[in-house]
């Protein structure tokens, strides 16, 4: 006869359990992959699309605004700010610096709402048309797909820099090309008074977040002195982060006014 085969209770016990939670490992680890695609798509995607849209909807506002068309948008019209000797590290080389065209500045109007949309920022080699907020906090300003002004920094057409930070990646990432620009490609701001083109000079590529120097009223590199401007002029300084998705660098463009033209 052939031997009985004896079958232990306990093993088969110990096998199912081992089933269980490996079963159980897997469906977690499956709830976690999905969760994590959705912050990324939420992220990539989500924040993008509300901020363009909610961007572009200020954009038409302040055009109406302006046009006498009685929607205020969420902003006011530009004024002076005064300029700090120590301005704020930033969010996120040609001829020394005065403006051309013999441009004639505004009349001064009311400062602008903190945290709200007061001019319009334009790259036409970007294809970007943008609002300006005063601020550069994240949630009132830069997570709306605004590009926001340095406190303490001047503003459009006014001698100093007239400084910006924007997000280069998630929520509109308004500066996520400014790599691409070359020198005396036009950035345009567009006030209640007045149209100011500025032209592209001079591009520092990387350097660190708490090079305050940038947006100085002379800009200059804290971090690497020879990247700048030694005399006063009319900037115009745009930040952002470097590299793509990380914020452990700045990425600076510079330009200088050539030109106003009054609404």
């Amino acid at each position: 006869m052939g031997r009985v085969r004896v079958v232990r209770h306990s093993g088969l016990r110990r096998r199912a359990a081992r089933r269980r939670v490996l079963w159980a490992g897997g469906e977690v680890l499956v709830t976690v992959g999905v969760v994590l695609l959705l912050l990324v798509v939420h992220q990539m995607w989500w924040t993008n699309r509300e901020a363009r849209a909610g961007a572009e909807r200020q954009v038409r506002a302040l055009e109406r605004s302006w046009d006498g068309g009685g929607d205020e948008g969420d902003g006011e019209s530009p004024a002076a700010v005064p300029v700090a000797s120590d301005p704020p590290a930033p969010a996120s080389d040609g001829a020394s610096g005065r403006s051309g065209g013999g441009a004639r500045r505004p009349a001064v109007e009311s400062a602008p709402d903190w945290s709200k949309a007061y001019a319009i920022l334009s790259i036409p080699r970007l294809n970007l048309r943008v609002p300006v907020a005063e601020g550069i906090s994240r949630s009132g300003v830069l997570n709306k797909g605004y590009v926001g002004h340095y406190p303490g920094t001047q503003q459009p057409g006014q001698a100093g820099n007239f400084a910006l930070a924007g997000h280069r990646n998630t929520h509109g990432e308004p500066f996520r090309y400014i790599n691409r620009l070359q020198p005396r490609d036009t950035v345009r701001v567009e006030t209640r008074s007045a149209t100011y083109t500025y032209a592209v000079d001079r591009t520092l590529r990387q350097t660190a977040a708490h090079d305050g120097g940038v947006i100085r009223p002379v800009p200059r590199s804290t971090v690497l002195p020879d990247r700048g401007y030694d005399e006063p002029g009319h900037y115009l300084t745009l930040t952002t982060c470097t590299p793509e998705y990380t914020s452990k660098y700045r990425l600076v463009v510079w330009g200088k006014l050539v030109s106003m033209r009054p609404r």
